[in-house]
């Protein structure tokens, strides 16, 4: 699952770069980017903020799933947190980009105790 985060990672990119250069040209994405970006519409600027959201949890869940393994426990409870993390952070992406608003925070939500439930299978004697 660790694997298939990074996937997703770059799904994200990719989903966040197509909107950014449509709007403000390939000229500003090939530049130093020095003048204000223009706005890029609700999805491209819901996309992008998604990506920025996944860049700020994927570093922790990645150490805690490095942390867990070396550990050697071979917990399922990690396993479990693991898919619920990895799950939770793909039904984010389309929920975020189509601005449903209750449903996004409970995705983040199982997404983060996935992450949460890893570091707990990190504990001895778990």
């Amino acid at each position: 699952l660790l694997w298939a985060s990074v996937i997703l990672g770059v799904v994200h990119l990719l989903l966040a770069v197509g909107p950014s250069v449509s709007a403000r040209g390939m000229p500003w994405a090939l530049g130093p980017r020095d003048e204000p970006a223009a706005d890029m519409g609700k999805i491209g600027g819901r996309l992008e903020r998604a990506y920025r959201n996944f860049l700020e949890t994927f570093p922790l869940f990645a150490a805690a799933v490095l942390i867990e393994a070396s550990a050697g426990h071979g917990s399922g409870l990690a396993v479990l947190g693991a898919q619920l993390y990895f799950w939770g952070r793909v039904a984010f992406l389309p929920v975020y980009a189509l601005g449903i608003p209750v449903v996004r925070t409970l995705v983040w939500t199982v997404a983060l105790a996935g992450l949460v439930l890893v570091l707990v299978a990190c504990l001895p004697g778990t």
